[in-house]
């Protein structure tokens, strides 16, 4: 007893530590959603959403679907006939998300219309998905594609009669939404032109977050396979993803970036900077979608123009190079500057200029044949201090402008305000220096160091050896003044003395990249820079969680599966159907195998063997080809499933007592005896969830039979006098009764914590039933309807079995071996494909109840 109280002890304290390091490593995926975080939008009128009639038939075969137009006070009114005269913007709702969101903007749109007094406005209509559970259950995707095509077709009659009929519909997809629109080219009757911009937003467009059914893998493999086929006919079709960034704990911004494609130049992928959990509702993310909008119309159609090279250039224009500021489709080369303003001539190299309440302006201009052979680059930088400060920069580099002989600034008025304007021409490799990162298992202990004595006012470090998703790094500078000059006081308030930079990477270098990370120092001369970089063991747990968290589901089940094979071995070779996580949680059984099937994959011999045998490419492979994988990664995992699967099987343990006294204290327990496994009551039992399985959802079905066996359990453990089997006064007999009873109510609890994550895997698609009931009653596709017939069939037999048939059967030592190899599968197959684990529990289930019987 001590050993084993000593045991307990020690893994609790290791897998309390291991929480709490997992609970800081979901901080740091999490972050503060107080800081940086995006301001939401708001309406001036009261939203409206005018529903539009479909035709009966596109009506009557998609019943949960509607299509409507937003609309806000006297445009809504006006918009009620349909006379429709603007441009056709369709947004779709993601994963659980509503038509409503569409009001952001809708709104914003109208507003910017107002501006330019409705000479071009923008009609934005939005689809009713029901708010389907579109990313865990991929049966509707197929459905929901098709809906949309209607949709298209009903928005463009709409403008058939107007001047200036718009051909196509720009879409804007939010989530999943954006996946249902690419989803649109692989379409047999879906015209490519019927849409020329999509604009997608948090989509995850390479793989599912949580892959949880075939449909869903399978709608993802056909979508990017279709662009990649056909890369060459979607040029004409101008496409942007934005990504969360580090706040989105949803969809991590990898999944977000569009495929690579040669033949594909119109594709544009960027990562917002502030907070994104929800940006559909990003004020500033809205804006800059709305001047964009703006931007890409034609003056002489009317719609957005049917240029690709001009809608690339608009969206660059917006999301990477100038948000916030006007596009210019030809800007002119030269700008007659007007005005009474003062002109002073600057031929230093450096220069800096300080004032305060200036009331006249001033334009400097700077000659560029005394710098151009001396110096590749000019940075200058325009700051003013006020209570909300703000700093403009410009970086030209002067070989890209060989027609220009000056550079003009223009510096307005001051008035209670000061102004700081500082120029300087440089060469570009005396302003890089090179900082190597830490190794990634240095755990912060050591540091690399760099030390900047500023004589400009930039400086570019570049972190060589960056290039991989698991490394993350504490960036700090540190900052000190050592001339006293009064010109540079403003340096410590702009910049505090110690700053800390967070840095990690989205995806890993690709292979074909050689560029460095940057880390750009805005500097300020006669200021020393101490640059100090040191791995951090919470970021690096935080990218693992934010790669790997959709795995989870499958170490849990996998160490469970495990502990149930060492009891089966223990029960063969004891009698006694006892034994702990703590002494089955063994990785060094399962890793090297799939380790050594990875590494032989990499031979062209072994990959021909493999698919001949027709098995499915093993998950890590797959991982490690993306440059998201290595082994010590997997045992992370697999300890933090350990730690998972213990203290749910506490808490299990712990619920399954307190309810058993309960049951014991409210109800008269009467004394259950013992049946034969196969009864004709069991059978209609297994045939009547059979059809609940075939005619409604095996989901359902799965549930129904998990609540029967948790209440045959309860009244078993309610029964059950465990402390008398050390009893010393019981007879010989009745000990050993009681040490079966003990026995078997074991076994029942280990096949009901194991069932019960195969139960947590289904819950989206009973779901995604109970929400549709009302329009169907059978859930189709279904996928775990086979599933769940086979294991409404075992779990019947199983909740009346117990240990006693076990023993004496031969199939037992068959038994106790297969969970081991099962596990093995498990986590070489299932970590990508999460709908196969229930697939190797029902197989091992179901040769338990093969001891059971035969």
């Amino acid at each position: 007893k001590i050993q084993h109280h000593s045991n307990f002890f020690l893994f609790t304290l290791f897998y309390g530590a291991l929480a709490a390091l997992v609970l800081l490593g979901v901080r740091d995926v999490l972050f503060l959603y107080e800081e940086n975080r995006c301001s939401m939008t708001y309406m001036y009128e009261y939203p409206e959403y005018l529903k539009i009639k479909l035709p009966k038939k596109t009506a009557r075969r998609y019943p949960a679907y509607e299509l409507y137009l937003y609309g806000e006070g006297n445009y809504a009114e006006e918009n009620k006939n349909l006379l429709l005269t603007g441009i056709p913007v369709l947004f779709l709702p993601g994963n659980a998300g509503s038509y409503k969101q569409v009001r952001s903007l809708g709104s914003i749109a109208l507003r910017k219309a107002e501006d330019v007094d409705f000479k071009y406005h923008f009609n934005f209509f939005s689809v009713n998905f029901n708010e389907e559970l579109v990313a865990l259950y991929g049966g509707s995707l197929q459905r929901q594609t098709k809906f949309v095509h209607e949709c298209i077709k009903v928005i463009l009659k709409l403008y058939r009669d107007q001047e200036f009929a718009p051909s196509s519909v720009a879409i804007v997809g939010h989530s999943m939404g954006g996946l249902v629109a690419r989803a649109l080219l692989t379409l047999k009757n879906f015209k490519p032109e019927l849409i020329n911009l999509l604009i997608t937003q948090a989509t995850p467009h390479v793989a599912p977050v949580m892959p949880l059914d075939k449909y869903l893998t399978d709608f993802y493999t056909a979508v990017n396979n279709h662009w990649i086929l056909k890369a060459q006919d979607l040029r004409n079709l101008t496409t942007l993803s934005v990504a969360g960034g580090f706040r989105d704990y949803q969809v991590r911004s990898g999944l977000a970036f569009l495929p690579r494609l040669s033949q594909h130049d119109s594709a544009l992928s960027v990562v917002v900077k502030k907070q994104t959990l929800f940006l559909v509702l990003c004020k500033e993310l809205i804006l800059a979608t709305i001047r964009a909008f703006f931007d890409l119309i034609d003056e002489n159609t009317r719609q957005i123009t049917e240029d690709p090279k001009k809608r690339m250039s608009v969206l660059n224009h917006h999301f990477v190079r100038h948000p916030a500021k006007m596009f210019e489709e030809n800007p002119e080369a030269f700008t007659e500057l007007a005005g009474s303003f003062m002109w002073i001539t600057v031929k230093a190299s450096k220069w800096t200029y300080s004032v305060y309440n200036d009331s006249d302006g001033k334009y400097f201009t700077f000659p560029l044949a005394s710098h151009r052979k001396s110096y590749s680059h000019v940075y200058c930088e325009n700051s003013m201090l006020t209570t909300g400060n703000w700093q403009g920069v410009v970086m030209l580099k002067l070989q890209d402008y060989p027609s220009l002989s000056h550079i003009v600034i223009q510096v307005p008025p001051a008035a209670g305000n000061k102004y700081t304007l500082g120029c300087e021409f440089f060469k570009e490799d005396s302003r890089t220096v090179q900082l190597p990162v830490t190794h990634l298992f240095s755990f912060g202990l050591s540091s690399s160091k760099i030390l900047l004595n500023s004589t400009g006012l930039l400086y570019n470090v570049q972190l060589q050896h960056f290039n991989q998703i698991y490394q993350a790094f504490k960036i700090y500078i540190e900052i000190q003044i050592y001339k006293d000059y009064n010109d540079h006081v403003s340096c410590c308030f702009r910049v505090p003395s110690l700053t800390e930079i967070s840095a990690k990477l989205h995806i890993a270098q690709p292979h074909n990249d050689s560029s460095l990370p940057e880390l750009n120092i805005y500097s300020s001369p006669d200021c020393q820079y101490e640059v100090i970089l040191k791995t951090s063991l919470l970021q690096v747990l935080g990218q693992v969680i934010r790669f790997h968290a959709g795995a989870f589901p499958v170490y849990i089940v996998s160490n469970i599966l495990l502990t149930y094979g060492g009891q089966l071995h223990t029960l063969r070779s004891t009698g006694n159907f006892s034994l702990e996580l703590v002494r089955t949680a063994k990785p060094y059984k399962v890793e090297p195998l799939i380790s050594i099937v990875v590494f032989l994959q990499g031979f062209n011999w072994f990959r021909e063997m493999w698919e001949s045998l027709s098995l499915p490419e093993v998950d890590a492979a797959v991982l490690s080809s993306q440059d998201a994988w290595f082994p010590l990664v997997s045992l992370i995992l697999f300890l933090f499933g350990t730690g998972i699967a213990y203290w749910s099987e506490v808490f299990f343990s712990t619920s399954l007592r307190l309810f058993s006294s309960l049951w014991l204290t409210l109800m008269r327990p009467t004394l259950l005896q013992k049946d034969k496994l196969i009864t004709l009551r069991r059978v209609c039992g297994m045939v009547s969830l059979t059809l609940v399985s075939w005619t409604t959802c095996g989901a359902f079905a799965v549930l129904i039979i998990y609540l029967q066996y948790l209440f045959k359990v309860l009244k078993v453990k309610a029964q059950s006098p465990v402390d008398s089997v050390s009893d010393a006064t019981q007879a010989p007999s009745n000990s050993a009764t009681i040490a079966e009873a003990v026995n078997s109510l074991k076994m029942h609890i280990t096949i009901l914590n194991l069932f019960m994550w195969i139960v947590l895997l289904n819950l989206p698609s009973l779901i995604y039933w109970l929400k549709n009931l009302r329009y169907n009653v059978r859930l189709d596709p279904d996928p775990c309807r086979s599933t769940a017939i086979i294991l409404t069939c075992i779990l019947e037999i199983l909740m009346n079995s117990s240990t006693s048939e076990m023993k004496s059967s031969k199939l037992l030592k068959i038994t106790a071996k297969v969970p081991l190899p099962l596990s093995v599968a498990m986590l070489a197959f299932g970590r990508m494909h999460l709908y196969r684990v229930p697939h190797f529990v029902t197989f091992s289930l179901l040769l338990h109840v093969l001891c059971c019987i035969v």
